[in-house]
């Protein structure tokens, strides 16, 4: 989570945003579709099995085409890989 927030920062120059972002993204300053595309990689990460097409209508309302919900999932899912990989390795332990 750290590397994640750090590079926050990095790209976006606005530390308040990543320190929000690391707290509790559901509080943080974002724009509707950028909370929509949180609301849907948190789903991703926690329950996907949960998952349905009303999930993806609501990205589409927000504005993603079908390739971008490709992205947002495909990209949501190697950072979820990425990171088990990581815990089980003791990655920054």
């Amino acid at each position: 989570m750290e590397s994640h927030a750090e590079f926050l920062v990095r790209v976006s120059l606005a530390p308040e945003l990543a320190a929000a972002l690391r707290r509790d993204y559901r509080e943080a300053d974002l724009s509707p579709q950028d909370r929509a595309m949180l609301d849907f990689t948190a789903k991703l990460t926690k329950e996907a099995y949960k998952t349905t097409p009303d999930d993806l209508e609501k990205l589409r309302a927000a504005g993603f085409d079908d390739r971008a919900i490709l992205h947002i999932t495909m990209i949501a899912a190697w950072f979820n890989c990425i990171n088990r990989v990581a815990d089980v390795l003791g990655v920054g332990r």
